[in-house]
C-alpha cells in the first residue's frame, strides 16, 4: 500500500513561508449558478493574486526555501503558470529564475513571465520537450529543478487551500479539484481527507478530481482504477503523483470539451469571472452529471484566470457559441 509523500504539518508550516497575498483568497457561496446547475455551488477564489493562479503558493515554498539556503537559481518547464508564479516568487527573493516553454503555449503568459523578470528558453515540441531541457539546464548549471507536482513544495504549498476550505466555516458535501499534474487535487485532497468535520466541512465529505477527456468521445469515466492511473495527471503521469492522488481522491471525473467551455460561459455571466478552461472543470462536471450533485453544497477551486483573452471571447461570446 503506497504511503503518502504530504505531511499535513509541513502544510502548515508552509503558511508561514508564503506571502500573505496568496493566502486566504475569497470562499463565497455563489448563488447565481445555483438556478442552472441545481446545487449549491462555493468557489474558491484563487485567481485573486498578482499571478492570477494557485501555483504562486507551492513557488512561494520553493523561493523561500532556497533563499535560506542561500541557492540563487532555479529552472523550471512551464506551460505558463508555473513560470509565472515562480518568476513572481524569485524575483522578491532575488533569486535567477530560468522558464522553459513550447513556444505553442499562451503568448500572453509567456510575456508575462518575461515581464517579471525571469530567462524564458521556447523550445520546439510539445511540454514533455521543455521538461527534458529544463531538466538539462539544471544538469550541466548545477541549480534547482522545480517540477511541478513531482516536488512536494508545490503539492504541500497547494494544501494550504485545503486547510483555508476546512477552516472556512462554509458546509460542504464533495470538493471537485481540477486535475492536471496533481499537485491541487494532492494537497487539497490530503488536508481535507485529515480533518473531517473541522469548521464547515462535513464529515464524510467527497474529494473529487476532474479532468477533462483526451478525446471528443461524449463518455465520462468514473473510479480510480488502473485505466485512471495511464490518464490522468499528464501525458507522461508521474508514478509516485498518482500513488498520491490514489490515496485521497474518492473518485476521478473526465469532461468533455464542450462542458468545459459551458462552465466558462455560465462563471462569466452569473459571476462575472474570467477564467481558463482548468478553472471551469468543476463547474463542468455538475453540468455532466447534475443528478449526481442535485441538492447538495459543492465546493469548486477556480485554479487560474491566465487566458488568452481572444479564445476566450470565441469560447465563451457571441450568438454562435452560445448555441453550440
Amino acid at each position: 500500500m503506497p504511503q503518502t509523500r504530504l505531511d499535513t504539518a509541513r502544510i502548515l508550516a508552509a503558511r508561514r513561508l508564503i506571502d500573505p497575498v496568496f493566502l486566504d483568497t475569497p470562499f463565497y457561496r455563489c448563488e447565481a449558478l445555483e438556478p442552472s446547475l441545481g446545487c449549491a455551488v462555493n468557489i474558491k477564489l484563487e485567481t485573486a493574486n498578482p499571478v492570477r493562479t494557485f501555483k504562486g503558493r507551492g513557488t512561494e515554498v520553493v523561493a523561500s526555501l532556497l533563499a535560506d539556503a542561500d541557492r540563487r537559481a532555479v529552472v523550471c518547464a512551464s506551460a505558463g503558470n508555473l513560470g509565472q508564479a515562480l518568476a513572481w516568487s524569485g524575483r522578491t527573493r532575488g533569486l535567477d529564475v530560468t522558464v522553459v516553454a513550447s513556444r505553442s503555449a499562451t503568448a500572453a503568459k509567456l510575456d508575462r513571465i518575461r515581464a517579471l523578470g525571469a530567462t524564458l528558453e521556447l523550445v520546439d515540441g510539445d511540454h514533455e520537450r521543455a521538461r527534458e531541457r529544463a531538466a538539462d539546464i539544471a544538469r550541466n548549471a548545477d541549480i534547482r529543478l522545480l517540477e511541478d507536482s513531482l516536488d512536494l513544495e508545490t503539492c504541500e504549498g497547494a494544501g494550504t487551500i485545503g486547510w483555508e476550505l476546512a477552516t472556512a466555516g462554509t458546509p460542504f458535501d464533495t470538493v471537485l479539484l481540477a486535475l492536471g499534474g496533481g499537485a491541487l487535487a494532492t494537497g487539497v485532497g490530503h488536508v481535507l481527507k485529515g480533518t473531517p468535520g473541522r469548521g464547515g466541512l462535513r464529515a464524510g465529505a467527497g474529494r473529487t478530481g476532474v479532468g477533462a477527456l483526451p478525446a471528443p468521445a461524449p463518455r465520462r469515466h468514473h473510479g480510480l482504477g488502473r485505466h485512471h492511473r495511464r490518464r490522468v495527471a499528464g501525458r507522461f503521469p508521474i508514478p509516485a503523483v498518482l500513488d498520491d492522488l490514489l490515496l485521497v481522491a474518492d473518485d476521478v471525473v473526465l469532461v468533455r470539451e464542450a462542458s468545459i467551455v459551458a462552465g466558462m460561459r455560465m462563471l462569466l455571466d452569473h459571476a462575472g469571472l474570467v477564467v481558463e478552461p482548468s478553472a471551469a472543470l468543476g463547474v463542468a462536471a455538475i453540468l455532466e452529471d447534475r443528478d449526481r450533485f442535485a441538492g447538495r453544497s459543492v465546493a469548486t477551486v477556480l485554479c487560474g484566470s491566465n487566458v488568452d483573452m481572444a479564445a476566450h471571447r470565441r469560447w465563451t461570446g457571441g450568438a454562435q457559441a452560445r448555441d453550440r
